[in-house]
């Protein structure tokens, strides 16, 4: 999901790339993004600063994927966040589920001052189940480097729902509840947001002392390989 003349221009040349390919790779596909504000389960990982991600995705007919995406952060003393995942999605008697893992790494650790918590890369198992517009996920911690931080357990449940209000018009809802040491507090965070040709506006909220109301506008778009 910043300096936005600057990336308008790069997702431009990105989507000509694509457009002209002359040879595709059958089920990879790429995306990228420019926010105004990453969020991620409630919380801003950029100092409620912009953000500019992108990814590249493999999915095969089996069902198997894999990918990775990459952001930049102001989160755990690094500077960008990249996203190692892979699992296994279907559907079964019009239930959509999907099963996987990702590891969320912090490549510049090193700028981290001397004595301060250097690695809070981690990972987490995931799975979901989708009917009809509702999504009903679960997260639970996996593993985390070993610094002296206490990560603990960690589970994250959401809830999500989306329609669509008007032709090409989406709205979506969202409901998540974090408890575990990981993040210090339990927590609930709530969001809503609307989308249409790759643009979104959102609002976000949590239960966190000391939270405020969120606000972030991006845009996105996806194009195969």
């Amino acid at each position: 999901m910043k300096k936005t003349l600057l990336v308008a221009s790069i997702l431009g040349a990105v989507s000509t790339m694509a457009s002209t390919s002359a040879m595709a790779v059958e089920g990879l596909s790429a995306n990228a993004a420019v926010t105004s504000n990453y969020y991620w389960r409630g919380q801003t990982q950029t100092d409620d600063g912009a953000a500019v991600s992108g990814g590249i995705d493999y999915a095969d007919e089996s069902g198997f994927y894999a990918g990775t995406w990459l952001s930049n952060v102001v989160y755990g003393g690094g500077a960008a966040e990249l996203d190692l995942y892979f699992g296994y999605s279907g559907e079964m008697e019009g239930i959509a589920y999907d099963v996987g893992y990702i590891y969320f790494n912090y490549p510049r650790k090193s700028a981290i001052p001397a004595g301060q918590s250097t690695a809070l890369d981690f990972g987490e198992i995931y799975a979901s189940v989708s009917f009809d517009a509702v999504t009903l996920g679960v997260a639970v911690l996996a593993n985390a480097e070993d610094s002296g931080y206490d990560f603990g357990d960690s589970i994250y449940v959401s809830a999500d729902y989306s329609l669509e209000v008007a032709e090409g018009l989406e709205a979506a809802f969202h409901i998540g509840s974090y408890s575990g040491d990981f993040l210090g507090d339990d927590y609930v965070d709530l969001g809503a947001s609307i989308s249409k040709d790759g643009f979104t506006f959102g609002v976000v909220d949590t239960t966190l002392d000391g939270s405020d109301l969120g606000f972030y506008v991006s845009y996105a778009v996806d194009f195969d390989l």
